[in-house]
């Protein structure tokens, strides 16, 4: 019987001293997570590198109502620039064009897409489109023009080389076309050959809006009505 109770207490003994054991000297220790947390890892495929984070969409808001903008009609924006402001600008990367008869009022529309924050900008009604700095006429389809100008802004890349060439003759009803008019020192410009009624007051109502779209660019929409 002294042999029985002498036994049970040397096991007991030494389940003692493995409970108060140093960490590492024999006991199991769970595998450490990245970033420091620890527990029990799965193994799993890390691609190379992890994609940046979407930047998330933004849904479509009027920033200019139906109207005829006879005298200019400016969209501010703040763009942290250094004084005075310097390139990079936000970078015009694509222009579109879409048309939307079955809407009401039906309209034409042309997006520019910068890979920046919105740029200020400024719609008008004008006789014609003119080159920066020249003053040269750019030949437009159509009776009118809308001059678009972008303001802390760049529609070329680092070597000089337009990002977009202009399009004409797109066969639409009143919007025809588009042309470059400038892009120069932060500054872009563009103008849109609009065709109105023959005996018409020649100007057209337009509509400009905003979104952000799910691949990053910040569009600003320029919507041209179809009668």
């Amino acid at each position: 019987m002294r042999r029985l109770f002498l036994a049970s207490v040397a096991v007991l003994a030494a389940l003692g001293a493995g409970a108060c054991e140093p960490a590492g000297a024999g006991t199991t220790l769970p595998t450490p997570r990245p970033g420091g947390s620890s527990g029990p890892v799965t193994a799993t495929r890390t691609p190379a590198t992890t994609p940046p984070a979407a930047t998330p969409a933004r849904p479509y808001r009027v920033t200019y109502g139906w109207a005829v903008p006879s005298q200019p009609a400016r969209v501010p924006h703040h763009v942290v620039m250094r004084d005075p402001p310097a390139p990079p600008f936000p970078f015009l990367v694509r222009v579109q064009v879409g048309d939307h008869p079955g809407d009401d009022p039906a309209y034409t529309r042309i997006t520019f897409a910068f890979d920046g924050p919105w740029p200020t900008y400024e719609i008008a009604y004008q006789r014609e489109l003119t080159q920066d700095g020249s003053g040269n006429p750019v030949p437009l389809p159509g009776n009118s023009v809308l001059r678009i100008t972008f303001t802390d802004a760049q529609a070329h890349d680092d070597q000089g080389r337009q990002t977009e060439r202009p399009g004409t003759n797109l066969g639409y009803p009143t919007l025809k076309g588009y042309g470059l008019g400038g892009d120069f020192e932060g500054q872009v410009t563009y103008g849109l050959g609009i065709q109105a009624r023959p005996n018409s007051d020649q100007a057209l109502p337009v509509r400009v809006g905003e979104l952000v779209r799910a691949d990053g660019t910040y569009v600003v929409a320029v919507d041209v009505r179809r009668a």
